[in-house]
C-alpha cells in the first residue's frame, strides 16, 4: 500500500487587494491560488534559509582568512601525533 506525505495546513488573513493580486497572478501562469502560493512560499523560505547560512566577514576578516590559509600556523604536537597514529593505523603491508 502506497505511502502519501503528510500534510499540514497554513492560514493566514490578507488584505483583499492582496487576494486579488494572487488570484491574478495564479491564473497568469495557470496555476490554482494554492499552488502559486505554496510554490511562492517555498522559495522564499529557501531564500532566507540560504541567505542566513552565508557567512559574512569584514574586509578585516577576510584579510584574516586569506593569511591563516596562506600561511597557516605549525600544528601542534598533539596534531602531529594524531597524524601519525593515524597513517599508522592506514598504513597497509
Amino acid at each position: 500500500m502506497p505511502q502519501t506525505a503528510s500534510t499540514a495546513r497554513l492560514e493566514a488573513r490578507i488584505s483583499t487587494d492582496l487576494h486579488a493580486m494572487l488570484k491574478r497572478a495564479a491564473e497568469i501562469q495557470g496555476r490554482t491560488m494554492t499552488d502559486f502560493v505554496v510554490a511562492a512560499v517555498q522559495v522564499a523560505a529557501q531564500q532566507a534559509i540560504e541567505q542566513a547560512e552565508v557567512i559574512r566577514l569584514s574586509l578585516a576578516d577576510q584579510a584574516c582568512f586569506a593569511q591563516a590559509l596562506l600561511s597557516p600556523p605549525q600544528p601542534a604536537p598533539a596534531l602531529e601525533r594524531a597524524f601519525a597514529r593515524r597513517s599508522k593505523l592506514l598504513r597497509t603491508e
